[in-house]
């Protein structure tokens, strides 16, 4: 056996064992997302020895029970142990297009990565779908003639060139080019799953106010202490298997940080927008995000704009793809300190906007309790016998102090770069 964790699913109904999107190595441990119609029921962790349908029946059984009664199949008829019925016409997950779908894949200098990006977009068989490759700034042409040889395969892929390097830069370019009425976000670093789209447009119909989709982003891989300190660090929008929808009613706030925490609402690994409603609030800050002096923050910002406009944001399980995480400890390193910076470069905004300056301002003393309790959380759930990296706390600390003054110098290079294209 090789130690680490592989990483896959596991549907309850087929016939079909666990699949990854990284092949098994061998490893002695198992986190399977176990799924029934193609719906994210829930993780359960197992040895390689055990029979995973007997874990997810006994650890989830609760679940799959009322998964099953909404289509109107007796539990009796799925007995503990064995297979699952076929998805009936009443199953809630059953795929249903509604509208055009652009995704935008926002990538630089990193076409080795992209092309397996690529190539799971794909499988998606969504009716009514475009893929728009967003080259930023790049160094060479690697990126545009990997999309020209997937385009001569699937005239659904199309190649956007953005000059300025910023991420926010990329993805107004991909908003200004696409057609659909949503638009989707993802990275060159995920694996998409093929029913992705389908999940997205699920979570826009859940409410006719919801104007942002978030999705379930999972681990692709354990295999080192660097990748397992990131998914513990990142539990909030990598495990959750049940749906939520935001607003700014107050009965809908779990926390006293309530629309400011990080993490709460999903990620930009996976998020969608109905199209005009993004051009309406403007698109995404240039100051921030990666590529830029704040080196995040720019999802966080773009989730408040979408409530403070009055708009609701369905997280969906359902929308679901696999992140590959920071393989080794320096790019982990550098990946906490664009956290913190990202996060204090976000609150730094709205500390300076009169609408949300107070507010803020408010809610300091529970954030600094909060971040001493995503510490302890995050030593807690790191799978054993994985141990912390070393100075990550203090890099992200380093990045939280660096953030407002990042954030002053972003906005003068973004006002700089808005005047030339003027």
């Amino acid at each position: 056996m090789t130690m680490g964790i592989w990483c896959a699913e596991f549907e309850l109904s087929g016939d079909t064992g666990p699949t990854g999107v990284v092949p098994y190595a061998g490893e002695d441990t198992q986190r399977l997302l176990v799924r029934l119609h193609g719906e994210p029921i829930g993780y359960v962790t197992l040895k390689a020895a055990s029979d995973p349908l007997e874990v997810a029946w006994r650890e989830l059984h609760g679940a799959i029970s009322d998964h099953l009664r909404s289509e109107g199949i007796s539990v009796a008829d799925a007995p503990v142990a064995t297979r699952v019925l076929a998805a009936t016409d009443r199953c809630p997950d059953l795929p249903v297009a509604a509208g055009g779908v652009s995704v935008v894949v926002c990538t630089r200098n990193r076409a080795a990565m992209l092309a397996s990006c690529l190539d799971r977009l794909g499988l998606i068989d969504y009716p009514d779908v475009e893929f728009i490759v967003v080259d930023n700034a790049p160094s060479d042409d690697s990126t545009l003639q990997l999309v020209r040889e997937v385009q001569a395969r699937d005239p659904r892929f199309r190649y956007e060139l953005e000059e300025r390097p910023g991420l926010s830069y990329a993805r107004n370019r991909g908003l200004a080019a696409a057609r659909g009425k949503y638009i989707a976000y993802t990275d060159d670093d995920v694996s998409v799953d093929p029913h992705w789209v389908h999940g997205i447009v699920k979570g826009f119909r859940r409410n006719r106010d919801v104007q942002c989709v978030t999705g379930l982003v999972c681990t692709a891989a354990i295999t080192n202490d660097a990748e397992a300190y990131f998914d513990a660090r990142t539990s909030s929008w990598s495990s959750r298997c049940a749906p939520q929808l935001f607003d700014l009613t107050p009965e809908s706030r779990p926390n006293s940080l309530y629309p400011y925490s990080a993490g709460i609402f999903g990620t930009g690994a996976s998020f969608a927008f109905v199209r005009d409603s993004l051009i309406e609030i403007g698109g995404f800050d240039e100051a921030l995000g990666a590529g830029t002096a704040t080196r995040g923050g720019e999802d966080l910002d773009i989730f408040v704009r979408v409530l403070r406009g009055g708009g609701s944001i369905a997280y969906e399980p359902s929308a679901l793809v696999w992140h590959h995480h920071r393989a080794d400890d320096k790019s982990l390193s550098d990946q906490m300190y664009g956290y913190g910076a990202g996060l204090t470069a976000y609150l730094t905004k709205l500390l300076l906007q009169r609408s949300t300056g107070f507010d803020v301002i408010s809610r300091v003393p529970a954030g600094l309790i909060r971040i001493g309790m995503i510490r302890r959380g995050t030593v807690k759930r790191m799978a054993s016998p994985a141990s912390r990296p070393k100075r990550m706390l203090s890099r992200e600390f380093a990045g939280y102090l660096a953030g407002p003054i990042l954030y002053a110098r972003a906005r003068r290079t973004a006002a700089r770069a808005g005047s030339a294209a003027r």
